[in-house]
Formats: structure tokens, sequence, C-alpha cells
């Protein structure tokens, strides 16, 4: 249910693009963004921070590619997500007692410290090249290109990104105290 919960918005995003246009979609995402926000808000009684950091910049995006009908605003949300995700792990490096990385799964396993840093360090990178591919194919491609590089090749590059992770992290995994 958490999978599908995850990819609902991005989803219907595609599906309406697919039968619509881009203003659809766009209108669709914002909703859809919506109540899996208030969905999570409900189940968990807090609101999650990635689903609210999304919904925000999908707000203000892609409010202004349907007020101002330019679809450019809508192509650069995935990219200010990226940067704001790479930012975090960044800060995290400096700010806090852990890696941003180490919080998120130090529960499911147990790693040196130095290869948590290392860890951190390859999703700041990531988020911030994933950023600079959307630019790429945003500005380089026809809108149809972008929408399949959205929903396909993002979702492709970071299941690659995180086979490879997971294949690091097993050359340091020891199981976990008590």
């Amino acid at each position: 249910m958490k999978a599908f919960l995850d990819f609902f918005p991005i989803l219907l995003f595609f599906l309406a693009y697919k039968f619509g246009d881009i203003f659809i979609a766009t209108g669709v995402a914002i909703l859809a963004s919506l109540i899996q926000l208030l969905w999570l808000r409900f189940t968990t009684g807090a609101f999650q921070k990635l689903p609210l950091i999304t919904f925000i910049s999908l707000l203000i995006l892609g409010g202004a590619t349907l007020l101002l009908r330019d679809e450019q605003f809508i192509k650069w949300k995935p990219t200010v997500v990226y940067w704001v995700l790479s930012v975090a792990f960044l800060g995290s490096h400096f700010i806090g007692q852990k890696p941003l990385f180490q919080r998120m799964i130090e529960a499911s396993i147990t790693l040196p410290k130095r290869i948590w840093r290392q860890l951190n360090a390859s999703w700041v990178i990531f988020f911030a090249l994933m950023g600079g591919a959307n630019l790429f194919v945003a500005y380089h491609f026809d809108t149809n290109t972008w929408v399949n590089f959205k929903l396909f090749g993002t979702m492709g590059i970071t299941f690659v990104f995180i086979l490879i992770q997971g294949i690091y992290m097993s050359r340091f995994h020891s199981e976990p105290q008590g």
C-alpha cells in the first residue's frame, strides 16, 4: 500500500498527460499530491516531510504552470525537489550527530560511521545530478519525452542507484547489537 501511495501522484500525472495534456496532468498531480498528503496526515498523525516538500513545490510550480499556461514551471518541479533533498543530505553532514541517510535506515542495518558518511554523500551527488538531468531533458527534449523520463527514466535510474548502494552496504554490514 505504501509503494502505491508513494507513486500515486506521479502515476495519475502520467495517465492524465497521456489522456489529456500537460495542464490537465498538472492539475491532477496537485490534487493527487494533496490527497496523498492528507491521507498520510490522517493515517500517521503527522505531515511527512518529503510529501510535504513535494506538495509545496508542486503547488507553487504547478500553480504557475496553470496560471501562466507555461509548462516550463512544472518541468522545474522535480529539479527543485531533488536539489532540496541534496541540500538536506549535505546539511546533515554538518548538523546533527548522524547523516540523514543513517537516520533513515539505521534501524535496519549497522554500518561503520565512515560508510554512513560515504553513502550520505553519494545521495547528495545523486540528487544533485538527478536535478541536473531533469533540467537537461526538460530543455533539450519535447514534453512527451520529459514526461516519460520523469516516470520511467528517473525511476529506473533510482532503482539502479539503490541497488548499487545495497551491494556496497552489504560489504560492510554487521548484525545490529541487542
